[in-house]
C-alpha cells in the first residue's frame, strides 16, 4: 500500500480488491461510530448492522492497513499463554470466560467466511506447533494436556509423523490443533468489509479521528473534513492507534515481524512440504512461522523489521534457514517480502477498556488477531446492543496505561532480532 511493497507484500499482490470507500466529507449522524478497519472493527460493524443498527466506520488509512493486512494468516484458538495461566492472571471467572470465548473463535471465522462467501484461501486442516528439542517437546506436551482437559481437538504428533506432515526432520514433535487453520489475512479483512458494507455499514477510509466532543448525550467524532455524531464509539484501532486513543498504542510494545514468500514451488516439492496445508510455528524464543499460500508459495517469517540493516540480515537468515529446513526446494528465490508490528501487552493478554461513557474497545492481541479480533468484534456488538453487560464481558474493565520502558524495549527487540539472526543459523 502507498507504493510500499514491504508493507503488505504477498497479501496485497493476491487479495481481491477492497470495497469502494472514500474519506468522510461532511457531517453525518448514526447510532455507532467504529474507529478502525481491522478484524475487530469490521466484525463489530457487521454484527451490529445485522441487528439493524446504523453504523459508520472510520479507518485512518485503508481497510486492513494495520496488523489485519500484514500477519502470517494463522487462525488460532487461545492466546500465547498456557490455558491454566488465564484464570491465574484474570481470576477464575474472567479466565474461564476468556478461554471459552477464544477456544471457539476459529469456528466463528469459518462461519463468517462461509456465510458471506469470502474469498480468502481458507484452509481448515489445523496448525502444527513444532517442538525444537526436548524443551520444546515438553512445552507442547503440557499445552496439549491443558487444552485436552478442556475438550479441545488437539493431539501430539511424534517426530516421524511431524516430519511427514511438515517435510523436514528438524522437529522433535508437534502439537496439532484441529480448530485452527490458515487464510489470506488481507483478503479476509476486505471480505468482512464488503459484507459489512452490504449490511448497510458506511465505510470511510483516509479518515483519521482528530478529536471527540460530548454534546447532549451524544459523541461528535471529528475528522479533517467532517464529523460523525453517534451514541456510541467503538475503539478498534489496536496497536496502530493514533489521535484521541493513542494510549492504546502506548500500552503495547511493538514487536516487529517479517515474512518472505518464495516463488511458487514445483509440484514435486509441494508433495513433500506441508501436503496437508497446515500452518506452522516453532517453540523457539525468537520463533519462526511458515505456511503455504494457494499458489504454492512458502511463506516464512520471524521476528524483525525489514528496514535499514535489518533487510539484508533477515533476508540472508531466511535463505539459510529455508535451505536447512527444506533442502528439497533448491535455490531460494522470493516473490515478496514485508513486515509489520505486533502489539505486546505486559502480560501477553488482551484488554477491555472503557475510555468514557459509551466509548469502549478491545485491544492487545499479542500476535493472535484473526480469531480473537473477530470474536471480540462480535462480543462488543452484543455489549453495545445491550445483550451483554460490562460485568458479563469476557475481560474485566482496566485502565489503559503506557507500558514502562516501551521505547527501550522496542529498540531492544528490533536490534536483538538482528543480532540473533546474524549470530546463528537455524539448527
Amino acid at each position: 500500500m502507498y507504493n510500499d511493497p514491504r508493507s503488505h507484500g504477498l497479501w496485497e499482490m493476491t487479495a481481491p480488491p477492497p470495497p469502494e470507500a472514500t474519506a468522510l466529507d461532511g457531517n453525518i449522524t448514526t447510532d455507532v461510530v467504529i474507529v478502525g478497519g481491522g478484524y475487530t472493527g469490521l466484525s463489530a460493524a457487521l454484527h451490529l448492522a445485522e441487528r439493524g443498527t446504523k453504523i459508520a466506520l472510520l479507518e485512518a488509512r485503508q481497510i486492513g492497513f494495520g496488523g489485519a493486512g500484514r500477519n502470517v494468516g494463522l487462525i488460532n484458538g487461545g492466546m500465547w499463554t498456557m490455558p491454566k495461566e488465564l484464570p491465574t492472571v484474570l481470576g477464575p471467572v474472567y479466565g474461564e470466560r476468556l478461554l471459552d470465548l477464544l477456544g471457539g473463535a476459529p469456528l466463528l471465522v469459518r462461519e463468517l467466511i462461509q456465510k458471506h462467501a469470502i474469498d480468502c484461501e481458507l484452509q481448515t486442516n489445523g496448525t502444527l506447533h513444532c517442538a525444537v528439542g526436548k524443551a520444546g517437546l515438553e512445552e507442547i506436551e503440557e499445552r496439549c494436556r491443558q487444552w485436552s482437559a478442556r475438550g479441545a481437538p488437539v493431539k501430539i504428533l511424534d517426530a516421524a509423523e511431524t516430519a511427514k506432515r511438515v517435510g523436514t526432520e528438524a522437529y522433535a514433535g508437534s502439537l496439532h490443533d484441529g480448530r485452527a487453520g490458515t487464510l489470506q489475512p488481507l483478503a479476509y479483512a476486505r471480505g468482512l468489509a464488503k459484507a459489512a458494507q452490504s449490511a448497510g455499514v458506511k465505510l470511510f477510509t483516509e479518515s483519521p479521528v482528530l478529536s471527540t466532543e460530548r454534546q447532549a448525550g451524544n459523541w461528535i467524532v471529528k475528522t479533517a473534513r467532517g464529523s460523525v455524531t453517534a451514541q456510541w464509539i467503538v475503539v478498534a484501532s489496536e496497536a496502530y492507534s493514533t489521535g484521541p486513543w493513542e494510549i492504546v498504542r502506548k500500552e503495547q510494545v511493538y514487536l516487529p515481524y517479517f515474512n518472505f514468500a518464495t516463488k511458487p514451488l514445483s509440484t514435486d516439492v509441494l508433495k513433500t512440504i506441508l501436503p496437508g496445508k497446515e500452518g506452522c510455528w516453532d517453540t523457539r524464543e525468537i520463533l519462526s512461522s511458515f505456511r503455504l499460500d494457494k499458489a504454492g508459495r512458502l511463506v516464512f517469517g520471524s521476528v524483525g523489521a525489514l528496514r535499514n540493516t535489518g533487510l539484508a540480515v533477515h533476508r540472508a537468515w531466511a535463505i539459510r534457514s529455508l535451505q536447512k529446513l527444506f533442502p528439497q526446494i533448491g535455490r531460494i528465490e522470493f516473490d515478496a517480502e514485508w513486515y509489520g508490528k505486533i502489539g505486546m501487552t505486559d502480560n501477553a493478554l488482551p484488554r477491555f477498556h472503557k475510555f468514557a461513557p459509551n466509548v469502549v474497545g478491545f485491544s492487545g492481541y499479542n500476535g493472535r488477531g484473526i480469531a480473537p479480533g473477530t470474536i471480540f468484534g462480535k462480543t462488543i456488538a452484543s455489549h453495545v446492543s445491550g445483550e451483554i453487560s460490562e460485568d458479563n464481558m469476557p475481560l474485566p474493565l482496566t485502565e489503559a496505561k503506557e507500558q514502562k520502558l516501551r521505547t527501550a524495549k522496542e529498540i531492544y527487540y528490533e536490534a536483538g532480532a538482528q543480532i540473533a539472526h546474524i549470530a546463528g543459523a537455524r539448527f
